[in-house]
């Protein structure tokens, strides 16, 4: 059982609070764990519902009517002398009604002091306005990785279940379905046994591809693949020195050593310079789950859902740890385009306080591309480990990504002169250079099917207007704020003084 959950409610209830919202999807597990706390305080607990009536459950014996009609069974519950604990099921369905709001805020008023409590087990902390004050809100965490264990452990109790899981295995596949509630993993896991025949470490891959479906449920969060290495993303060494001087942060090692946990990175810069593909490549390297946060499915049309969204996709986020948690173009949940009265600010503070006080090995990686929309409070010392700066690349970053290119389409780096390429893409960013290579491939393509040439992609390099050129302000003013040094370069090492720096990045010229 949670320990929390446990010790929060068994507290409400020995204090008599009449009105306790449980938020949970759970249904079946939270009932069962709100009977283990009231058999432990020795009180009866009564389940209703508009179908089945009031159900004793507790190991104390009540008389309760069978009445389906919600106001009659609050009358019911308001006038029981016994001291019981009552956990009203889908009693949100009855919200819209007026009369069954004020007779439950009666009836929740009636109870205090009186050593009954309602509890209303609901998959949505939103309450009627005028229960608020009347309530107390619990929510019921998903299951733990010793209670997915146990889940595990029961159905390997059936009959004629094969086994050929090693004790890595089976602690691989556990953890492959955290942030799964209870009856998900249990289906997922009865999946694998049918499908196969057997239940062994191959299945792993199978509840990661299910546990994708399930996160995608959360409507923020969604799996990106792993598949970019540190060969797949050109130049950016000091960013890629970094990465590899802390690919074992999150190991037992680390922690036994007394290495503090990883928090993350923000990457700044220029459109088209590698920063999604940076957080790609970390989730490779690091062979963590990649989950990226859509900033703009947080955000709902009704009052409180956009934070209700926002605190279950961060919940979701630490239940899977490790993993790597994506906030790409980050500026853009602040826009007031986002929300109304606030609630893009809301958002914001809830994210904001997450990364400062969060203890699950979850590693933000945070893009941006609009440095003035940031506001001054994300960015400050202590909220990540690093602050790197994606600048346009060098000449030999860019013989390094017109190369990556090339191999990705089987293509020899060797026959193609990278020094004239380069010096002919001076202010392309990454993903400028790859269309390039791309459009090259179409020419020739079109052109009987030869092999492109250097000729070819020069070009159309010269057909291109660059970033740099056509939004020349826009990139001079992000490169100032390198300049300032108010980041770290992820492709020059520190330097002595941050002009030294724009020796090595000459200022651009067309």
């Amino acid at each position: 059982m949670s320990i929390e959950f446990e010790t929060e409610l068994n507290t409400c209830l020995r204090a008599s609070i009449s009105l306790i919202v449980v938020k949970t999807h759970e249904e079946e597990r939270t009932i069962s764990r709100v009977k283990e706390v009231t058999d432990n305080i020795n009180r009866s607990c009564v389940t209703w519902d508009c179908a089945d009536g009031f159900k004793n459950i507790g190991i104390l014996e009540t008389n309760m009517s069978q009445s389906k009609d919600p106001l009659v069974a609050l009358d019911t519950i308001g006038s029981s002398k016994e001291k019981t604990i009552f956990i009203l099921k889908d009693f949100h369905d009855f919200w819209a009604n007026s009369q069954v709001r004020r007779k439950l805020r009666n009836t929740a008023q009636k109870l205090k002091y009186s050593r009954k409590s309602l509890i209303i087990t609901t998959p949505t902390s939103k309450l009627p306005d005028e229960l608020y004050d009347e309530s107390v809100i619990i929510n019921f965490d998903l299951p733990s990785y010793m209670e997915l264990e146990n889940v595990f452990d029961h159905l390997l109790e059936t009959p004629n279940v094969k086994v050929n899981l090693t004790a890595k295995g089976k602690e691989k596949l556990i953890q492959a379905a955290m942030g799964m509630t209870a009856n998900q993993a249990q289906r997922i896991f009865a999946k694998s046994i049918v499908t196969g025949g057997s239940i062994d470490d191959r299945d792993i891959i199978t509840v990661n591809n299910e546990k994708k479906q399930v996160v995608r449920q959360s409507e923020a969060l969604e799996f990106h693949s792993n598949s970019e290495s540190p060969d797949n993303v050109g130049g950016l060494d000091v960013l890629k020195e970094w990465l590899i001087l802390r690919e074992k942060a999150f190991s037992k090692d680390a922690q036994d050593y007394g290495l503090p946990p990883l928090k993350g990175m923000a990457l700044i810069g220029i459109p088209g310079t590698g920063k999604s593909l940076t957080a790609k490549m970390i989730s490779n390297l690091w062979r963590l789950p990649l989950l990226r946060l859509d900033v703009g499915s947080l955000f709902g049309s009704l009052v409180g859902e956009s934070e209700e969204r926002t605190r279950k996709a961060l919940k979701i986020a630490e239940i899977i740890a490790p993993c790597i948690l994506w906030i790409d173009e980050i500026e853009k949940a602040f826009s007031p385009n986002y929300g109304d009265s606030g609630t893009s600010q809301r958002v914001f503070a809830s994210v904001l306080t997450w990364m400062q006080e969060k203890t699950s090995p979850c590693f933000v990686v945070a893009t941006a591309n609009n440095i003035n929309a940031l506001p001054p409070e994300l960015l400050r010392k202590g909220r990540f480990d690093e602050i790197f700066f994606l600048d346009l690349p060098t000449f030999e970053e860019r013989k390094d990504i017109f190369s990556v290119h090339l191999k990705k389409r089987k293509r020899l780096p060797l026959s193609f002169d990278l020094d004239k390429l380069s010096r002919e893409s001076e202010g392309f960013v990454g993903a400028e250079i790859e269309q390039s290579v791309i459009d090259a491939m179409y020419l020739a393509f079109n052109d009987g099917m030869r092999e492109i040439t250097t000729s070819d992609i020069l070009e159309n390099i010269k057909r291109q207007v660059p970033l740099s050129k056509s939004k020349r302000e826009e990139v001079e003013g992000l490169r100032k704020w390198l300049k300032e040094g108010r980041a770290q370069s992820a492709s020059f090492r520190q330097l002595e003084t941050a002009e030294e720096c724009f020796v090595r990045i000459p200022p651009l010229e067309f």
